[in-house]
This record gives C-alpha cells, structure tokens and sequence, in this order.
C-alpha cells in the first residue's frame, strides 16, 4: 500500500463504499462525491486494465475506450509494478 494515501478521510471514505450494497446504492454515492468525468476516467480505467490483461494492444484498447496512450501506460504500470488491486478485483468477479 502507498503510503501516500493512507489517512483518516481515506479510511472514511473506503469504508463508506463498504457500506453500500448494491450498484443502485453505488451509483447514489458516486453521483454525489465525484464529477461525471471522474467516474467515467475511472470506469474507462478499469475497462484499460481489463483489457490489457487480456492482451490487447495499446491502439485496439485505444480506439475501444477512447483513453489516451499516457492512461494505457498508466494503467499497464500499475499492472506491473502496483499492489495488485486490480487482479484482485478481476479474479473476485470472474
């Protein structure tokens, strides 16, 4: 985990987002705490690491999401070199 992030407000919010129980009541919160672009950056994040896990090339993912060959790279180096978050929640949801 990095360090950086780690704080009381973010333990507040983590836990929040443990309380919800569905994707109605998920929808209801995010709406509420970040922008529509924010939600969808990270959503189109998510859509990246998937589909790089999945071998596709930088320009197939490219032209599917819309994201940028720097957030490709991003996300590819937080596959490689991250805390496994996002394996983690791909193998939860197989």
């Amino acid at each position: 985990m990095n360090k950086k992030i780690k704080s009381e407000e973010v333990n507040q919010l983590f836990q929040a987002i443990l309380y919800l129980e569905n994707v109605e009541e998920c929808y209801d919160f995010f709406e509420d705490v970040c922008t529509v672009n924010e939600l969808h950056s990270l959503a189109q994040r998510l859509l990246v690491a998937k589909m790089l896990r999945e071998q596709h090339t930088y320009l197939e993912i490219a032209e599917k999401t819309g994201a940028s060959t720097a957030t490709i790279s991003r996300v590819n180096r937080a596959l490689n070199y991250g805390n496994d978050g996002y394996d983690m929640v791909f193998n939860r949801y197989k």
